[in-house]
């Protein structure tokens, strides 16, 4: 049986929806608190991250995400929020790694609420030198940037390296990680966040209101794009003959595709040319975790935080989140 060690609670406030809405019909209320299972572990969450996924997941759009996740018609959990940050409420039995008072952070199902269950493999150890806010923000975006350049990209040292929306939560991981491992990073962002891109690394920044990454004054090794709707062709002008394209996101488009028809192309014409182009679709790894966490510690990542907003704020945060305004990670405060 789980080992509870929070006393008489048995509600919570958290952000509740019962259908796909606008994040504008997302509520503040009183629910049942979750209690751990027995390969669980329940969080008192301190932080939570806020991602485009997330606003995917609240409006179930596109309509590819519905089919993604096997929910076509409703969510799967009342409560939206994946990344999380905050320290052990109680255990299940199976659960070795964890005890009460640990801190912690990962992804669950639900996290912008007071508590949170999430599977043992699913978290890991917070990094000591940084905070809650910090943590919840790395998760999702990491896992994006780390899988896109070392597992799709092949990432080398030495390499010429594109980060495309360089100045947001994957784009601000994936210029950290290149540098980190070794490359020569240009990062592509916003007139507002070109003082950020250089500050946390980059090589060389560019403004795409002024200038044309693909105008064929330099060519990449490596292109990481995380943003925009820009075409296969246009990005494949800026890459070395056998460079390297991997698709991370992309906005925009009608209610079934919303960007992903990119990711559906580029693994079709990869055959029929000689640069690689591949998609992603970041997957939840325990290992990854560890890795970022490790990068942390060692002061060669540092999450980047534009603003927190209170639990009773999640529509806020999402919208501004979806305006593009954003300087890293937004993040709520539990």
């Amino acid at each position: 049986m789980p080992t509870d060690t929070g006393g008489d609670v048995t509600t919570m406030k958290a952000i509740v929806r019962d259908t796909y809405c606008s994040p504008d019909a997302l509520e503040l209320g009183d629910i049942g608190r979750p209690v751990a299972g027995d390969g669980d572990v329940l969080i008192r969450v301190h932080a939570a991250g806020v991602d485009q996924g997330v606003w995917h997941l609240v409006t179930g759009l596109p309509y590819l995400v519905r089919i993604a996740v096997l929910r076509p018609l409703r969510p799967g959990s009342r409560v939206p929020g994946l990344d999380v940050a905050g320290r052990v409420e109680a255990v299940g039995r199976d659960v070795t790694r964890f005890r009460p008072g640990d801190e912690v952070f990962g992804t669950c199902d639900g996290s912008f609420a007071e508590y949170a269950c999430a599977r043992e493999d699913r978290l890991a150890g917070k990094p000591a030198n940084v905070t809650f806010e910090q943590a919840a923000a790395v998760p999702t975006s990491a896992f994006a940037a780390l899988q896109g350049l070392r597992d799709r990209g092949r990432i080398q040292a030495g390499q010429r390296v594109l980060v495309i929306g360089a100045g947001g939560g994957v784009g601000t991981f994936a210029v950290q990680l290149a540098k980190a491992l070794g490359a020569d990073v240009t990062g592509v962002c916003g007139p507002a966040k070109t003082d950020l891109v250089r500050s946390i690394g980059a090589d060389d920044v560019i403004d795409y209101t002024r200038e044309d990454f693909a105008d064929g004054a330099r060519r990449y090794d490596l292109i990481l794009d995380t943003a925009g709707r820009r075409s296969l062709s246009h990005l494949r002008r800026a890459l070395t003959p056998r460079g390297t394209l991997v698709i991370v996101g992309g906005e925009g488009g009608g209610r079934w595709l919303q960007g992903t028809d990119r990711q559906l192309r580029a693994p079709m014409l990869a055959p029929f040319v000689r640069q690689n182009l591949r998609a992603l679709m970041s997957v939840e790894r325990e290992e990854d975790l560890r890795y970022w966490r490790e990068l942390i510690e060692a002061g060669k990542v540092t999450p980047i935080v534009d603003r927190t907003y209170p639990l009773s704020e999640v529509p806020e945060a999402i919208r501004y989140l979806r305006g593009g305004h954003a300087r890293g990670k937004v993040v709520i405060t539990v």
